[in-house]
């Protein structure tokens, strides 16, 4: 027998809570997901505006977490930035409109290579994260950048520029109904980075809310991380 995978569905994994200290000074809580077998690859997640209700618990992250490390073999790292409260606590600090956010980035980036030790680290950013993702995933050690629903409401010429100049792989999935940036704007904002690959999605919101959404982006994380593993099942058997 089997089921449907739906919303709630939370598959087999290793759950560690963490907790990150900035370089100002700031205790940051998070959690890593990782497969109960060998890893396969890793995502850090950067979370969408914490004054619009982002955090790590935001629904993809969560989802995420809840399904990659046994459908895909990927370990799912989460955390809070500043000021920030999920299920899983409230990071230290207030919320600073992604300048000292800076912080709170390289060290859950430092965390994921200096303590963890993980090997093919990609960078998720969603909305707000997706500017945390373009001004400060810089480290060298990491694959690429994987933006949801990018505004580029605080990103500046000279920062996509850095990731022009950069040629790790970026991949922007653009909904079609985005209330920021749609598709045929995220064309004109981001020719100034040619090898960007730009998915525009049919059907799909800001939110990515709903089963098929959620889908789409679990599988598009995947075939960057661990192509491998695709297509992802919709079903689970009930023995799992």
């Amino acid at each position: 027998m089997s089921e449907m995978i739906r919303a709630n569905t939370l598959l087999p994994s290793k759950r560690s809570p963490f907790t990150l200290k900035t370089a100002d000074g700031l205790a940051l809580v998070g959690e890593v997901a990782s497969p109960l077998g060998s890893s396969s690859g890793a995502i850090l997640c950067l979370h969408p505006n914490p004054t619009g209700g982002g955090m790590m618990d935001s629904h993809i992250y969560r989802k995420a977490a809840n399904r990659l490390p046994s459908m895909a073999g990927i370990t799912v790292v989460r955390f809070n930035t500043r000021g920030t409260t999920s299920d899983a606590g409230t990071s230290e600090g207030a919320f600073d409109n992604g300048i000292g956010e800076r912080f709170d980035v390289e060290a859950a980036l430092a965390y994921c290579f200096d303590d963890l030790h993980l090997t093919n680290l990609w960078v998720v950013g969603w909305s707000f994260g997706t500017d945390l993702a373009l001004h400060y995933a810089k480290d060298p050690r990491h694959k690429g950048l994987i933006l949801l629903s990018p505004p580029l409401k605080n990103s500046s010429e000279d920062q996509l520029t850095y990731w022009n100049e950069d040629k790790r792989p970026l991949i922007a999935l653009i909904p079609e109904f985005d209330d920021y940036l749609k598709p045929h704007e995220a064309v004109e904002k981001f020719s100034i980075i040619p090898h960007i690959e730009l998915i525009a999605v049919d059907g799909a919101k800001h939110l990515w809310v709903g089963e098929p959404s959620v889908y789409r982006v679990l599988s598009e994380i995947v075939k960057r991380v661990a192509p491998e593993k695709l297509p992802l099942p919709t079903e689970i058997s009930d023995t799992v």
